[in-house]
Order: C-alpha cells, then structure tokens, then sequence
C-alpha cells in the first residue's frame, strides 16, 4: 500500500464519525477557527494486498495545547492517529503465502493547530476555544517540535552526501496542486519529494525500483500557486534503510515553508 493512500484514512475514521458531529465543531467554524495540519507521518506496514479487498481503518484523536518558555498557552493542538488492516493478497498472480491473513498495512499521525485561516494576521493565532461544547483550554500539555527538527539526520545515520544540495528541477505551483483553503494541498509535497528523493538516489547510484515506507512532514508556512521552490536534500543510510531530508525553500539561506523527512525500501 503506497504512503498517500494513508491519510484518506483520517476523513473515514476521525473526522467523519468522530468530529463532524461534535459539539464544538459548528460553533468552531463559525466563529472561523479551523485545524490547519502542521505535521504528518504515515508509516507503511505489511503487505501485499490487492486493491479489490477491504481495508478497515480504525482511529481516535487527542486536543492538547502547548506552552512557551514563560509558561502561557502557545497552541491549541488537535491530534490524530489511524491504524489500517487488510488480508493478506495479492492483485494478480498466485495467491502469497499467508492469503487471508489479517494484517497491520501501516498508520498515520496528523497534527493541527487551531487558527483563524482567514483573518487578518494578527488575529489568526488562538489561545483558546471560546465556544460551547469545547474546552476553553484542553488540559493535556503536549511537545512542540519545530519543523526544522526534521534537518536533523536520525542518530546513528551515515550521510551520502556531504551537504544539503538543491534538486536540478525547480517546482513551479498552479491552481492544480491548491485546495479549498487556497493553499497547496498537504499531499502534494510528500508527492513531489519522493520523485525528487529517487532522483538524488539515482544519482549517488541507487538506482530504483524503490518505494516510499515512511515519511514525516512538517508544514511551516503555506505555499500558493504562482509561487516557484526549490528542494534542497541530503540523502543517508541509516542501518539497511535508505533516507532523504529536506526542505521546500523559496531562496536559499530562506526560512523552509515544509520540511520532510523519508525512508525509503527495495
């Protein structure tokens, strides 16, 4: 099951049957504050499976806030987790071995900050959920980590390359890749960063067939269409696995807009 099938998963068991229905979620919208997605890790799982089974998605959530360094409300967090299952099959072919078996085929974790999208921005941040049916301040305190904490090769990685080098093709964004809040859509990032993580790969050597089994994402700052971006990656070996970080930057030395971070497996 490929990485972006994943995230289908939270509209079918957290936000459908858990959120759209709650008490807080009317009044949220109408006062305009909305859960814009900040973080997101899908991991694959088992396989394979054929696309002519079911998949049973299971899944909860989590509002949390967050403080900063004198101790005052920083965020309210709106956290998310999936768990999806399948029997073991397979498309064409002879049946795999174990055919039927139930099996893990991965997860997701989504993170959201509550914010005014649309107003002016001094007035976007919000410290409290001023509406009926939701706690003014969710009580679990929770971490923050900075999308940049994905720069970071994971410990005990080997670097393949000795610096963060900028991808040849620049990414040029259109009203095709935004959605209904106008912005790039979420899922077009991770898209755009495995073609260009296999191409860094193919390049140092390790050609393909490769496939995407765990990635993380952090969104920092949204992009629009008519806006042009550069990747800039570094490619590592961390034990068997192969990985890719990086970043969507608007120029270099600039702040990035989305961070990620992949492995990658034969």
């Amino acid at each position: 099951m490929t990485l972006m099938a994943f995230p289908h998963s939270f509209g079918l068991a957290v936000w459908q049957p858990l959120l759209a229905d709650h008490p807080m979620t009317r009044p949220l919208s109408r006062a305009g504050v909305v859960p814009v997605l900040t973080r997101l890790v899908i991991e694959g799982g088992e396989g394979p499976v054929s696309v002519r089974k079911p998949v049973e998605v299971y899944g909860c959530y989590q509002l949390g806030h967050t403080l900063d360094d004198v101790g005052q409300v920083s965020r309210i967090l709106l956290r998310m987790w999936t768990r999806l299952y399948a029997p073991r099959s397979r498309m064409v072919g002879p049946p795999p071995p174990g055919a039927g078996e139930r099996i893990q085929v991965g997860r997701a974790f989504a993170e959201h900050v509550f914010t005014r999208l649309f107003a002016p921005p001094e007035q976007r941040k919000v410290l409290a959920l001023e509406v009926t049916g939701a706690p003014r301040v969710p009580e679990t305190r929770l971490a923050w980590r900075p999308a940049e904490a994905l720069l970071e090769l994971p410990e005990g990685a080997t670097p393949l390359e000795d610096e963060w080098r900028p991808d040849d093709a620049e990414v040029a964004f259109g009203l095709a890749h935004t959605d209904s809040n106008q912005h790039v859509n979420s899922l077009v990032y991770p898209r755009l960063f495995e073609d260009a993580a296999l191409r860094r790969l193919a390049d140092l050597g390790i050609p393909p067939p490769l496939l995407g089994r765990r990635i993380e994402v952090a969104y920092r700052k949204p992009c629009f269409a008519g806006q042009r971006m550069r990747l800039h990656l570094r490619a590592f070996r961390h034990g068997t696995e192969l990985g890719v970080t990086g970043a969507f930057l608007a120029a270099v030395g600039a702040r990035p807009h989305v961070v990620l971070q992949l492995f990658l497996a034969a």
